[in-house]
């Protein structure tokens, strides 16, 4: 938790129900700001595949997060949930300069926009489909690199950029292990990002231990290039 941020369980809250997925990155955007608000609340797993009844009839998307506030309102889309989550607690994940905030905003955007890419690269069909995502992800971390400040995305204060891009690096500690070619090549600063996130707790909590061999599992029967890689890899290892 942030330590410049108050205890929200003093400031009289909402009861709050985050519905949720264990894959999901943006329900771990939502949980990354609730613990670094130190925010009370309910979290209900349901499986995508074989959604709740009580889910379909209160969810305008049909996606995760959905929070449920005081059984009476609901909120849809990651960042709206996180947004939220800020205004109602003292204390702020963003800047407080209007324009930098704003520019943190455009970078949150842009975390969306790399985990659409990363959901090509794990449906890609072939060897030469899924280099090009990968080639395409490089460029993204690219274009991010020259505005990384660190030790976090901005300086030494985590702001909600890096809530946003903590799922994203987390995909890589999984995908690192079935291509050999290297996203982040010549990005130090964005390496140096990634290393930092991994240690924070916020980030780390955001999952629980079967999130690797989950992705794995996911992963595994996409009927993809990379479900070839990893049953290779498997093969490998039990030769």
């Amino acid at each position: 938790m942030n330590p410049a941020l108050s205890d929200f369980s003093t400031l009289n809250p909402p009861k709050l129900e985050l519905i949720s997925h264990h894959l999901c990155p943006y329900v771990q955007r939502s949980i990354i700001v609730l613990s670094e608000k130190n925010i009370k609340h309910k979290r209900t797993y349901i499986d995508l595949n074989n959604k709740p009844q009580w889910f379909s009839k209160i969810s305008a998307t049909g996606k995760v997060p959905l929070l449920k506030i005081d059984k009476n309102h609901i909120l849809f889309e990651s960042m709206v949930i996180c947004e939220y989550l800020d205004e109602i607690t003292v204390g702020s994940l963003h800047p407080t300069e209007t324009l930098r905030k704003a520019h943190h905003r455009s970078w949150n955007e842009f975390a969306s926009q790399i985990l659409n890419n990363i959901s090509q690269l794990y449906n890609a069909k072939n060897g030469l489909d899924f280099e090009l995502q990968l080639s395409e992800l490089s460029k993204k971390f690219s274009r991010i690199e020259e505005h990384i400040t660190l030790p976090y995305f901005s300086g030494d204060q985590f702001s909600m950029t890096d809530a946003a891009f903590g799922p994203v690096f987390r995909y890589f500690d999984v995908l690192d292990k079935y291509t050999k070619t290297d996203v982040f090549h010549g990005l130090e600063k964005s390496k140096q990002w990634r290393k930092t996130l991994r240690k924070r707790k916020s980030i780390q909590e955001a999952v629980t231990k079967e999130y690797p061999e989950l992705l794995t599992n996911f992963l595994s029967y996409r009927g993809s290039h990379i479900s070839s890689l990893i049953e290779q890899h498997s093969n490998n290892m039990t030769q």
